[in-house]
């Protein structure tokens, strides 16, 4: 009798599916991203949102919250953003697990568009919250960080066009059914 194995149940497959993740929002942060003129100190606009997003709807809050805080707190690493990684990793661990805990609510698992995307809107004031806390710390003034929001707010935004598409098409795969 031949025993059958469920890799979607396994320790190995659950931490080859969570180092992928990473490595997606790692890679859309690192290589797909516009540098904001709009203030002083740096932002960028990055495709990591979007993929984050993905993850979160596709997989739920645990691994959306993995992917999200390592995979962009790596970004800001290797980047020259080191002294950002601490808040990045905590504002996008934050946002993915919202994202993953209301897409995945009632056992919706990630297939209600409406939901999926009240999930990120709702996601978004955490982020920029935590954003500004965090460089209001860095740079001692709370009037300054005011200068991130817009481009927050067009991350996100994109970061949502890109994401209910990509969710769309592969909720249609085998896979996911």
């Amino acid at each position: 009798m031949q025993k059958t194995i469920s890799y979607s149940h396994s320790r190995t497959f659950d931490l080859i599916l969570s180092a992928m993740l990473i490595a997606l929002v790692f890679v859309a942060t690192l290589t797909l991203n516009i540098k904001l003129p709009i203030k002083a100190n740096g932002g960028l606009v990055h495709l990591g949102t979007g993929m984050l997003f993905t993850a979160s709807i596709l997989f739920g809050s645990k691994k959306g919250a993995i992917a999200g805080a390592i995979g962009m707190g790596l970004f800001d690493v290797v980047s020259g953003w080191m002294l950002w990684a601490p808040i990045t990793f905590v504002a996008r661990g934050l946002q993915g697990y919202i994202v993953g805990k209301i897409a995945w609510s009632n056992g919706r698992k990630g297939n209600s568009i409406p939901f999926n995307l009240f999930a990120m809107i709702i996601s978004v004031p955490f982020m920029i919250a935590v954003y500004y806390v965090g460089e209001a710390i860095l740079y001692a003034n709370w009037i300054a960080p005011l200068t991130s929001i817009p481009g927050d707010l067009v991350q996100n935004i994109l970061g949502m066009i890109v994401a209910i598409p990509v969710c769309v098409l592969l909720k249609k795969t085998p896979i996911f059914k």
